[in-house]
């Protein structure tokens, strides 16, 4: 007895398509056809088509059941690769869902890492956005100074002035800024050193992490705003990139 191609199709729970896809890429031998030259499909061509749509329905590609031939031997090296793709693929999804559990618990930003979100969430936009890219080119060290910086909430009159220093404010004020924002700089750079530090171990490499930060801080602040970065780094270490406000701060020797 044979099968027509919709009828072989049937059998196996597949489509006609699909067993004309398996002549194609040579997964299934043509067979021979009558002589009103329809094609007829024996049992073991059902068995094939079997064979077939059992190991890609487990998730072997086709491409691999066709490296496997014809033959029937158990697919142990496929099964076993396969199996370790999908503990990686369990292992990451169970990985997101902890992450969703906590930003849906917390109301946090999804652009942000779960422990870094909700200590973000009292930064102006422009901090906001900072944040997230330096979570994308700091390395390890820097990550956990950032997370530690973001969680050591402090009261900083200065701090609020310079998120609200307009852009045309002028030199005497963003002078007067930079002197009272300074000491603040100063100790959170001490504190936590690594924000500060070469990003030596960035995911992205040191220069493109450098460019990117500088070119993140020129886009995301106003004129003013970086004016007064400026006067801060060369108050703490002044034009030829020595310690200047530390010096002062520890007094004589």
């Amino acid at each position: 007895m044979t099968w027509s191609t919709r009828q072989l199709a049937e059998l196996a729970g597949t489509s006609v398509r699909a067993v004309r896809h398996y002549h194609d890429i040579g997964l299934l031998a043509e067979p021979e056809r009558a002589s009103n030259g329809y094609k007829r499909y024996g049992v073991a061509h059902l068995l094939r088509v079997l064979r077939i749509k059992r190991l890609a329905d487990l998730g072997i590609p086709l491409s691999q059941i066709a490296e496997m031939g014809d033959g029937d031997d158990f697919p142990r090296d496929a099964l076993q690769t396969l199996d370790a793709e999908l503990a990686t693929t369990i292992e990451r999804l169970q990985r997101i869902r902890v992450e969703l559990a906590l930003i849906l618990r917390q109301g946090s930003s999804t652009d942000l890492p779960p422990d870094i979100g909700p200590a973000a969430s009292v930064l102006t936009d422009a901090d906001r956005a900072f944040t997230v890219i330096l979570t994308r080119v700091l390395g390890p060290s820097g990550l956990g100074a950032l997370r530690g910086l973001l969680n050591d909430r402090r009261d900083v009159p200065a701090m609020t002035e310079f998120d609200n220093l307009p852009a045309d404010a002028d030199e005497p004020t963003r002078a007067d800024l930079a002197e009272r924002l300074a000491p603040y700089v100063d100790e959170v750079t001490s504190e936590y050193p690594e924000i500060t530090a070469p990003p030596t171990d960035s995911p992205v490499g040191e220069k493109r992490a450098t460019e990117a930060v500088g070119k993140a801080l020129l886009d995301l602040y106003n004129r003013a705003q970086i004016d007064v970065l400026v006067k801060v780094n060369r108050l703490l270490y002044g034009p030829d990139g020595q310690p200047s406000v530390k010096d002062r701060r520890s007094g004589p020797a």
